[in-house]
């Protein structure tokens, strides 16, 4: 994103605190803007590090999480689509399988920094809300 505003350090818009996030767990959702358009986005943790996407599949341009927040598939292993099952990478945003293989999600620039999970690039339009499902997708 050409335009999209570099933040760091004390200027960084926090999106939440970094105990929230669970590897594999419920993904933080949050409102960013790029470009003039408000995106709605989520942060996850997986193996131990913070990644965040755009919550749109690169298929249909619809939202990944079937419940809020619930965006890896049984296993934790991939992000998954509830629209048609496509499955991506969670530390690359990457398909691996269905109609979008070979296409990204498009990766939200975040920093893990004392605890907090800060935007890096953009602008933080709306941060994290908890959610009131406390469904855990894979059974725990």
């Amino acid at each position: 994103m050409a335009d999209a505003t570099r933040m760091s350090g004390t200027d960084a818009a926090v999106i939440c605190s970094r105990a929230v996030l669970q590897d594999a767990g419920l993904a933080a959702r949050f409102v960013v803007e790029f470009n003039g358009r408000n995106m709605d986005a989520f942060a996850i943790a997986y193996q131990g590090k913070v990644h965040a996407y755009v919550n749109s599949c690169p298929h249909r341009g619809t939202t990944l999480d079937w419940e809020p927040g619930q965006v890896f598939d049984n296993s934790g292993i991939y992000l998954v689509c509830a629209t048609h099952g496509a499955l991506f990478e969670p530390d690359s945003g990457r398909c691996v399988g269905g109609p979008c293989q070979g296409a990204s999600l498009t990766r939200v620039q975040v920093e893990d920094n004392a605890g907090q999970v800060s935007l890096v690039t953009g602008r933080l339009v709306q941060p994290y809300l908890p959610t009131t499902s406390s469904a855990d997708p894979k059974g725990d």
